[in-house]
């Protein structure tokens, strides 16, 4: 990425109506930008930091046995009137729009509905079972109060996953592996330090269902937590009952703002029944699909990775999430060519080269506010040495490091 062939800008300010630090430092670094309430455009360098984000989840989903697809945003009422969730009254964050010859379609806010109305197609038989789907979906969901930058938006970026299975028992099982995948994903993400499994509401499906939260001030929701972190509450199940029955005291426990990043539900029968999915077992006899759903919200991660790690001069990428690994910089005649000598040797998919006419303070600024993990600058100085100067954007340290060694 050439700045100089590139849209991407840098911004000094931004709509003081803007009061979330992530969103401020993402529409100054130029990552995304924002349309209206609750609705943001992601720019080249939100969509690579997405795309890194996705990898990650891909990644350790394919590697428990999931296989991805893509369902349609816009949705047939049919199928969520079969368990009354087209009533705006039941479910009240439904955008709904009107088909010229008549008639109304849903902008989907999940997805359970339609997936398991496509699987009465695909699962007739034991043989079948299990099955385990997801996908990269953009949601809608009238939010009464959009708010926190990119962790609360109408419109956002969810991996929504969901299994199939023959009983509760094969459920349990994944869903065991579904916590150990998260718990993975997290750590890769940068946030496995400070997120934590939560027990929250079942709801009707079932006594718990686990949330994940990441421990931040700007989180919108309050988690209660022992000493060592090793029981997490959510403010909604934390009573008498439940603390007996996780074996804590209400004095150890001690609130905090956490946000969500995630959550896994063990759904049951709640959607397969309505939906007729049902399968024929060894014996011939009809039974019922057993169901669990899986989400975690990408955009809002990308969001909360910028809380946790931004400082006073910007955004601070882990090198895994970040759009670009190295910002290179050339100074002077002789260190603007060695500097796209070098661009074109660690090739076009791994750097960014600040080639415009600005000065190298901005250039160093936007370095830093841009999050990007290594700044490289080559100049007649570093020259003499054959070398650059490389500056780590986590740690502010800096080293002098020869040419051939930084392409080797």
């Amino acid at each position: 990425m050439k700045l100089s062939k590139s849209f991407t800008k840098t911004f000094k300010e931004v709509s003081k109506d803007e009061t979330a630090l992530n969103a401020q430092l993402l529409i100054k670094a130029g990552y995304i930008n924002k349309e209206m309430a609750g609705v943001y455009d992601f720019l080249p360098l939100g969509v690579r930091v997405l795309e890194n984000i996705k990898n990650v989840v891909r990644e350790e989903l394919n590697a428990i046995g999931c296989e991805e697809m893509q369902l349609t945003a816009l949705q047939n009422p049919e199928s969520w009137e079969k368990t009354g969730r087209w009533n705006s009254e039941k479910m009240d964050i439904w955008f709904k729009t009107e088909l010229s010859a008549g008639g109304l379609l849903g902008l989907a806010p999940t997805h359970e509905e339609p997936l398991t109305n496509l699987m009465t197609r695909y699962i007739s038989s034991y043989k079948d079972l299990p099955a385990y789907i997801y996908q990269f979906q953009t949601k809608f969901r009238n939010e009464l109060r959009a708010k926190s930058g990119i962790l609360r938006t109408r419109e956002f970026l969810m991996k929504d996953l969901y299994s199939f299975s023959l009983n509760e028992e094969e459920h349990n099982k994944f869903y065991h592996e579904v916590e150990q995948a998260y718990a993975r994903i997290y750590d890769r993400l940068g946030l496995g330090d400070c997120t934590y499994e939560c027990f929250a509401s079942g709801g009707a499906f079932s006594k718990y269902s686990h949330e994940y939260q990441t421990i931040t001030p700007v989180g919108e929701d309050t988690v209660y937590h022992n000493k060592d972190y090793s029981v997490v509450l959510n403010e909604e199940v934390f009573n008498d009952e439940v603390l007996a029955d996780l074996g804590v005291t209400r004095e150890e426990m001690e609130p905090t703002r956490a946000a969500e990043v995630g959550n896994i539900f063990t759904l049951r029968y709640k959607f397969s029944e309505p939906m007729g999915l049902e399968y024929n077992d060894d014996k011939g006899d009809k039974q019922t699909v057993f169901m669990g759903s899986y989400g975690i919200g990408i955009s809002r991660v990308m969001g909360v990775i910028v809380e946790k790690y931004a400082d006073e001069k910007g955004i601070v990428w882990p090198e895994n999430i970040a759009p670009y690994k190295y910002y290179v910089i050339g100074i002077g005649e002789k260190g603007e060519k060695e500097a796209e000598k070098l661009y074109e040797k660690l090739g076009a998919d791994n750097c960014i080269l600040d080639d415009r006419d600005a000065r190298p303070g901005q250039k160093f600024a936007d370095a830093e506010l841009m999050g990007i993990p290594y700044r490289v600058v080559i100049s007649d100085k570093t020259l003499e040495n054959e070398g650059a100067e490389i500056t780590t954007r986590a740690t502010g340290d800096v080293k002098n490091v020869s040419l051939s060694d930084i392409i080797e």
